[in-house]
């Protein structure tokens, strides 16, 4: 089996990736470009289209959902794809509210995937903070989040962020799986001028430095950078952070046609 495996990089937080024989959706967004409304209050603004539609996927076998809350990691249409797939992880609070085949992993929490030529995968639910600052206080206002790690025989050990902010739980998880073989990092230094002051709810460029180092990250592809209009970072700002640590080797901005 290759050490390094295509990941389509589809727009915002939404990857698909194949690993183990296993085809992987992280956080589906879907939707056309729109506004998105709470108490006909405008939240968040789309700006962009994935690269591939939904029905253009193909098999989807498990999704990897950091959480269901906000449409910039499930939108309306990405939701309507979970009818359709045979699992969906994420939060323990987000499977009560999702239900159907969803199943929730709390910190640490493992699940055993078959492989189809034999062989399982190990997804394991691992720590992600929403926000800066403690974790029961960014809770009570962005939510429960969870990132993912997963192992295999043979395999390399891949991680995948979901909405965290918090280096310190990247240090958490290095010490239990690391060196990291591929992290999908997501970044792009979201900010919501009312929510902690302006400061970003998730990682921004230089963060991602950081948590590439502290994984000892052979292989980072960022996500959650594009697309959406309270992104304040992108692709430029990325390349320029790794670059000038000397990582840019290890970053891959994906390909959206890689199968």
């Amino acid at each position: 089996m290759p050490s390094v495996f295509p990941v389509r990089v589809l727009g915002g937080p939404t990857a698909l990736f194949e690993y183990g024989g296993l085809r992987f959706l992280t956080d589906p967004t879907f939707d056309d470009p729109r506004d998105y409304h709470v108490s006909g209050r405008k939240i968040l603004t789309k700006t962009a289209s994935a690269a591939t539609r939904a029905d253009e996927l193909g098999r989807i076998d498990v999704v990897l959902l950091s959480h269901d809350e906000h449409p910039d990691n499930l939108d309306t249409a990405g939701r309507a794809l979970l009818a359709d797939v045979p699992l969906t992880l994420t939060t323990p609070s987000g499977a009560l509210r999702l239900g159907g085949r969803t199943t929730g992993l709390a910190d640490w929490e493992s699940v055993e995937l078959d492989r189809p030529a034999g062989g399982t995968i190990t997804v394991t639910g691992v720590p992600a903070i929403h926000g800066p600052g403690q974790r029961e206080v960014v809770e009570a206002v962005t939510g429960q989040v969870v990132g993912f790690v997963l192992t295999a025989d043979a395999l390399p050990t891949v991680y995948v962020s979901g909405d965290n902010a918090s280096l310190a739980a990247v240090e958490e998880i290095a010490a239990r799986f690391g060196p990291i073989g591929t992290a999908l990092l997501f970044a792009g230094a979201p900010r919501i001028p009312v929510l902690f002051g302006g400061e970003p709810i998730v990682l921004d460029s230089a963060q991602a430095v950081e948590a590439a180092t502290i994984l000892g990250a052979t292989r980072v592809v960022p996500l959650h950078y594009d697309g959406w209009e309270h992104f304040t970072e992108g692709r430029e700002q990325l390349v320029a952070e790794f670059t000038a640590a000397g990582l840019a080797d290890r970053l891959d901005l994906g390909d959206a046609s890689a199968d």
